[in-house]
């Protein structure tokens, strides 16, 4: 019964997962990024990275290595040997403008005194910014956002690079070359360092934890915006997470208008752990309000406060939901809501996956599929997101399209990424 009674509460919200169906959202995000590599009005902008995939990587050489991320701060040096990668001296901090906000100068001065003492051993830094930038031929990141719910102020139209290489030089610092690339991007370096490449029709990074997007490769002449007639290839940051096409539901309306950064980032704040938690309790909270849980019930889910994708997981799986319910019907109730959440994520996972294959040609051969190198807290360790992914991927990319993917789930491959990026790209 209480199985019934969520299913019917979801579809009166909008919040249903059948409503968004991969092939038909795959279809949409095509068109999109045809858009955004014409450089025409698009919620994708499809951004140039104007780092290659391509060539050998030097072996011995370390480079300074940076994680920015949703939630943690990571820096290191990094190195390969030819059959490994070597990740050394890391230390891992919270990032700025997470407890309060912070300013561009303090940001940067953070992670000026992180690698300061990393320094005298590399001339060159990688700078993983898993923030809305867009990439210069020298490639440096021009910053456009930064959210994830993290604020820095000021930071809009800065050169991260730039401004990096001046804090340092300030410091008496001098020599040192910064490359800026995404974390999409060095999850797919980094995973795609040590498979054999000639298993697969092409490659895709993907990251689906704290926040959420997609990279893919393709050759300059199909990329109109650039006008230049080359086959070599590069990277392309999709900032798949900013696509405005996907289904959205009473509580995604809420939840848009008290963020950040309202209006942006519609499908990330669908299918992003540091939106999946808030979901969850506007939901429950909407349920109690319409007297679906019982009293006792509501007190639980109106004491709740800021919770994470950890207790949609939790609940999903049938566990902790006593924080939630105090009966096993409600419990039931709980768990179904937050078994949505996950299933709508994965399905519009998939179509990002698809939209990739239909744009870049790949994936059309079972025994020669686009490889998936993802990495995030979701697709690693959530209970059910992975294989309802992988479930979706097998009925509607495989199934309806005939394009195949294997997914690589990587962990800690955003540094050794970092590291081949400025190694492949003098």
């Amino acid at each position: 019964m209480s199985s019934i009674k969520a299913k019917e509460f979801i579809k009166r919200h909008g919040m249903a997962p059948e409503l968004s169906d991969p092939v038909a959202l795959a279809e949409l995000m095509v068109k999109d990024m045809e858009k955004g590599l014409e450089g025409k009005e698009s919620s994708l902008p499809m951004i140039p990275t104007y780092i290659s995939g391509e060539g050998e990587i030097p072996l011995g050489e370390k480079v300074v290595v940076i994680d920015a991320g949703g939630t943690n701060f990571r820096c290191g040096l990094a190195s390969f040997t030819g059959s490994e990668w070597c990740v050394e001296k890391v230390s891992r901090q919270r990032m700025p403008g997470i407890e309060k906000p912070a300013t561009w100068e303090e940001f940067i001065a953070f992670v000026a005194d992180n690698i300061q003492p990393l320094l005298a051993e590399a001339d060159k830094i990688s700078f993983c910014f898993s923030y809305n930038a867009d990439i210069t031929p020298e490639i440096d990141g021009l910053v456009k956002r930064i959210d994830k719910e993290v604020v820095i102020t000021g930071s809009s139209g800065k050169l991260v690079g730039a401004s990096l290489e001046a804090e340092l030089e300030r410091r008496g610092i001098s020599g040192k070359r910064v490359y800026i690339l995404n974390d999409t991007v060095a999850a797919l370096l980094g995973a795609a360092s040590l498979i054999d490449k000639s298993n697969y029709s092409g490659f895709a990074g993907q990251i689906s934890g704290t926040g959420a997007n997609t990279c893919c490769t393709l050759p300059y002449k199909r990329i109109p915006k650039l006008n230049r007639d080359e086959d070599k290839s590069i990277l392309i940051n999709l900032e798949s997470g900013l696509f405005d096409g996907v289904p959205q539901g009473d509580f995604d309306l809420i939840l848009d208008k008290e963020s950040n950064n309202p209006g942006e980032k519609i499908m990330e704040k669908l299918i992003a752990g540091a939106y999946l938690g808030e979901l969850g309790r506007l939901s429950l909270v909407a349920a109690a309000d319409e007297g679906l849980l019982s009293e006792g019930s509501c007190a639980k889910v109106r004491d709740l406060g800021k919770i994470d994708a950890s207790y949609i997981d939790a609940w999903s799986c049938g566990e902790k939901l006593e924080l939630a319910a105090d009966n096993e019907e409600d419990g039931e109730f709980v768990k179904e809501i937050s078994l949505a959440l996950f299933e709508r994520a994965a399905r519009c996972t998939c179509a990002n996956i698809t939209a990739i294959m239909l744009l870049t040609g790949a994936g059309t051969e079972k025994d020669k599929p686009m490889c998936v190198c993802a990495e995030g807290s979701l697709v690693d360790k959530s209970t059910h997101f992975r294989p309802m992914y992988l479930k979706f991927l097998e009925e509607y990319a495989a199934g309806k399209l005939g394009r195949y993917a294997e997914i690589k789930v990587g962990r800690d491959t955003t540094l050794p990424g970092s590291a081949a990026a400025a190694l492949l790209n003098k």
